[in-house]
Formats: C-alpha cells, structure tokens, sequence
C-alpha cells in the first residue's frame, strides 16, 4: 500500500529517524555532564561515559530500530505494528544483552523476561514494578517512539493505541504513555504539514489528562530548557526538547553569510547538548521532531556521513527505511529498497569528465555507477540509486544529497541550505584526498549546479562565470531557473580558503 506524498513530505518523513539518530550520537559523547556555555564547541567525537564511538548512536535510536521493523512486517503483511510486538520484545532482549547501556527501567524488565521475551509477559513485568516501586516515569520509551509516527500518517486511532501500548511494554506510567502520543502527534503533523504543533495532540489524550499536559507546554513554552533539568523523567524530557525547539531562533534566509532557515535543526540539537543531563535521550527525542519539521535535507551532510549503530547499519540504511516505511512502501517493491534503479531511457548517456576548476571532482551521470572509474574514491548522489549502486563503497564514501530537479521551491524547501552543504561536502571528500565523482540522473540539472556551487564556495570562482564553464563540460546540461537563482545568491563558507 504506497502512500501517495509529496516531495516535501517525503524529505520530512526521511528526517524523522535520521534526525532522532543525529541528536543521540550528538549527545552520547556529553551524557551526564553540567551545562555547557551558549558558545562551547559540541560534536559527534565519541567517548562519554561508555565509550562511544565517533557518531554512534546509543539505546535510543537502538530500541527504536525493532519498532521501524515491526512496522516494516506490518507492511508486508498487511496487518498492524501491534501485532508484532513479541517480535520487538525479542529483539529487545537480545539487543540488551551485550548493549553498552540500556536504562534502569527498561533492563529490570527486559531482563525478568529475558528467558521468554514475549509482549505480554514484558508487560506484566513492567506493570508487577511499576507495583512494586511505584516508578515508571523515565523517557524510555518517549525516546524509541517516532517509527510509530511514520508508519501511522494516515491511521490517528492506530498511532493513539500503537503509542501508548509500545510505552506499556516498558514504562506502564500515565505520563510515558501520553508524552509519547503527544511526540508522535506532532511528529505526524510536522511530516504532514511542515509546521510544529504540539497542541494538536491534546484531543487525543484522556479529557483528565490534557489540562495536566497544556499546563506543561505553557510552562516548557515560558521558560528556557535549563529550567527542566531532571530531564531522566520523561515529563521534563519532553519539556526540554520542546522548550530548546521554540526558543531556538530560527535563523533568515541570507546565503551570503551562510545563514539558512534549516540550521534550525542543528542549532537546537547543539543547545540541547549544552543544556547537559540526559543530552543524548532529549536530543534524539528533540531530532525526532526536527526532522519531521525541516527534513532530512536539513540534516548536515557532515553528520550524515558519519552516523550509525546497533544493529549494525549506517545513517543513510536508517533513514531509507523510515521513508519506506511513511510512504508504504515493501522491500523490493520500490525505491528506496530496491538494490538497483535503471535510468537507461532518461537522457543518461554514460557522461564522465573532469570539473573544470579541479580535475580531482569528475562530474557525470547515472549510468556511470555500473562502471565507476577506478580512481574514484567517493560518490556523490543527487538522485535516487538502488541500495547496491555503486558497489564496492562504504556508506560514508557513498552520501547522497536530497535534491528535487524542479522548478518549484516547494519541492525544495531548504534548497539554499543543500545546495552550499552539498558544495562544503564535496569540499570536504576532497579535503581527505579522495577523488569525487559527482552525478544526478543524466548530468542535466543538479550535478553542474552542485559543482558550481563548489567552485563557487571553495575554489573562488565568480556564479556566472563557474555555472558557464560547468555547463560547457557537461554536454547536455542545462539547469533549471531554480537552481541558478540558487547560485547567485550562495555565499563562501567562512572558513573557506579560496585559491
């Protein structure tokens, strides 16, 4: 059952789970420390309290990826993700036993059934301790909820039970079942209508319940995150990512000071770090939401290339499946899950030449990924490839680049922002010594406006005469109005050096 959406709410519906992944291997490294200055430099460098590694993600992205499969069944078998929940309980379990962390609530009872995972038995377990100790509270389950999200776009009465049973299963408290249907809630709509609304979801919990939950967001709403600090509990965890989400400016669009609407995504992830605690929890919840608003095209390619975890896959794998699953789509069935896309028969024509400003970038169609010359090193997408092209690469010498060849700002809402990220990656690729080979569908649109844009912003060369001298290399190129109104208003990075 494809689900019909359109551009733009496909790149919000990719953001969701790469965005949530970006935000927990963001906060890994800072988990448990003080707050940080409004200025001090946070990264995806590893380490913290159980060893990361450089950009991996940690239990909460983890614990989300059993749901996205669950979801993933429920496709292929055209029946719900509630009915795979022995599935995702196994998978919990056999996750928890070698994972470097897996909160207090969700190991005691992860491991009371460990012997015999199954749904029921994770429930009775969670609610004999809820019982026993009367705390269940934690944002556990708030942190692995957004796949309910993504595969409930059209079915509300399925996103309000599928919420709150998959919190249940760990956290059977009041308060972790309703933050996680808020969160879903609003993620939903973000995909759907590109806007924040937290309040929406209100309607959808208990009547008893939703003054309790307005009064919370007025409160996250009139105060700075640093406010919520006990942000272990899933109340004051949902609060700060809300809070770091509305008070975070949203920066104007003015390329040539590098200033984009879609930095957003980054800026508010950053603060959520800083604000310290339990950063790497609230920043995935915070990313999830983010990337529902702006897309995974506001993601930065930086982080994109890098990101990845238990069970063992990549940002780009994460974010593909999160997109099939929003948009209905079974493995095998249709892109993004199909090993090889064809484009014979789309004006490719095999094109391969050297970027006219540095012989170390060579510019190309799609065709050329069956045969990628030998001295390449890396490949830049701008389109959409089957999971197999190009062979042989490993996924963070193979990033692709969300970018839509219309005409139509609509179809490319951060389209400022991906034009300069995508230039500063290429930049980048080739700051590691490695030979780039940049392509779209058939070498038309998009990739002699990307290579214009890095000639722009690393190499020194003025728009005009850089998109001149990389539509003469390229013989069928012809960019889109779009595109080129795009290039005369980028800007240089600021820590460029142009030669």
């Amino acid at each position: 059952m494809n689900r019909q959406l359109t551009a733009a709410q496909a790149d919000r519906a990719a953001g969701v789970l790469l965005g949530a992944a970006c935000g927990d291997a963001l906060g890994a490294p800072y988990e448990f420390g003080s707050a940080m200055a409004d200025t001090a430099p946070v990264g995806m460098i590893g380490g913290g309290h159980f060893g990361w590694e450089p950009a991996e993600w940690t239990d909460d992205t983890a614990m989300s990826v059993p749901i996205l499969e669950a979801a993933e069944a429920a496709l292929a078998e055209d029946d719900g993700i509630l009915d795979h929940l022995d599935t995702v309980v196994a998978r919990w379990c056999a996750w928890a036993a070698t994972a470097k962390d897996v909160g207090a609530q969700t190991r005691s009872v992860l491991a009371a059934v460990a012997h015999a995972p199954t749904a029921e038995a994770c429930e009775a377990a969670a609610f004999e301790r809820y019982e026993r100790t009367g705390r269940a509270a934690g944002n556990g389950s708030l942190m692995r909820t957004a796949p309910v999200a993504l595969v409930s776009l059209d079915d509300v009465d399925g996103l309000v039970a599928a919420s709150r049973t998959l919190s249940d299963l760990t956290h059977p408290e009041p308060d972790a079942g309703d933050a996680c249907l808020l969160w879903c809630a609003a993620i939903r709509h973000a995909v759907l209508t590109g806007e924040f609304d937290l309040r929406g979801g209100l309607a959808l919990l208990p009547q008893n319940r939703a003054a309790l939950w307005e009064a919370r967001i007025e409160e996250a709403e009139a105060h700075s995150q640093s406010r919520f600090s006990h942000n272990g509990w899933v109340v004051h965890a949902l609060q700060a990512a809300w809070s770091a989400i509305v008070h975070t400016p949203v920066p104007v669009l003015d390329p040539a000071r590098n200033s984009f609407p879609a930095q957003h995504l980054q800026l508010t992830l950053e603060s959520v770090v800083r604000a310290g605690g339990d950063t790497d929890t609230v920043a995935a919840i915070a990313g999830a939401l983010l990337g529902a608003r702006w897309g995974s095209s506001a993601v930065p390619s930086s982080w994109r290339r890098r990101v990845h975890g238990w069970p063992g896959i990549h940002a780009a794998e994460l974010t593909a499946r999160g997109h099939a699953v929003a948009a209905g789509v079974v493995a095998g069935d249709a892109w993004p899950l199909i090993p090889r896309l064809d484009y014979r028969g789309y004006g490719a024509m095999g094109v391969c030449v050297e970027h006219p400003h540095d012989p170390g970038v060579l510019l190309g169609d799609a065709l050329v990924l069956d045969h990628v010359p030998s001295q390449v090193d890396a490949v830049v997408s701008l389109c959409r490839v089957g999971e197999q092209q190009p062979a042989g690469l490993a996924p963070d010498l193979h990033p692709s680049v969300w970018l839509i060849d219309v005409d139509d700002l609509a179809a490319n809402r951060n389209l400022d922002f991906v034009l300069a990220d995508a230039a500063d990656l290429v930049a980048s690729l080739r700051g590691e010594g490695l030979t780039v080979f940049l392509h779209c569908v058939a070498a038309q649109s998009r990739t002699p406006t990307v290579a214009a844009a890095y000639a722009v912003r690393h190499l020194g060369v003025r728009p005009d005469e850089a998109m001149r001298q990389v539509i003469a290399a390229l013989p069928a190129a012809h960019p889109n109005p779009a595109f080129r109104g795009a290039i005369e208003r980028i800007g240089v990075p600021p820590t460029s050096s142009t030669r």
